[in-house]
């Protein structure tokens, strides 16, 4: 999901650029194909931002009318996708409009695991949250069985 910062509306990039690396999605749903820096369209493809506020009239915003500037850029190099650089939330597309199109939602979730719990410092997690007692909750992530099965 993108924003113009001119816009009023948060569309959906549509990736266009290819059809084969998918991320998240063991099935290989389209919804989570690689954005690459080349991806310029979104759905809906008319209007997708809304209103735009660098266009008035004596009755409001005009609608937009999408024209990008060029590439996607601050994209991730160390990763590309049929030579394609990758979007990130840091990536920026220049409209020709004037406004600066950035990513609200990018489909990417973290999560914590064992590693992060074990690793985590006992003290400074005490810290953080001095309600919870770490080290039991520590050996109840490690333990066999969270749940008891009969």
């Amino acid at each position: 999901m993108a924003m113009c910062d001119k816009g009023a509306k948060f569309p959906n990039l549509k990736v266009t650029s290819h059809h084969k690396h998918y991320w998240n999605d063991a099935e290989g749903q389209a919804d989570y194909l690689a954005v690459t820096e080349d991806d310029l369209t979104f759905n809906p493809p008319a209007m997708p931002f809304g209103n735009c506020k660098l266009k008035t009239t004596s009755g409001g915003y005009l609608p937009c009318t999408y024209a990008p500037a060029g590439k996607w850029t601050k994209t991730y190099e160390k990763v590309k996708v049929m030579g394609k650089s990758t979007v990130t939330e840091l990536s920026e597309l220049m409209c020709a409009t004037g406004g600066k199109i950035t990513i609200l939602k990018h489909g990417q979730q973290s999560e914590a695991g064992k590693s992060h719990i074990n690793n985590a410092s006992s003290d400074e997690m005490q810290i953080y949250n001095p309600i919870v007692d770490y080290d039991k909750f520590k050996e109840e992530i490690n333990g066999e069985d969270l749940f008891e099965v009969e």
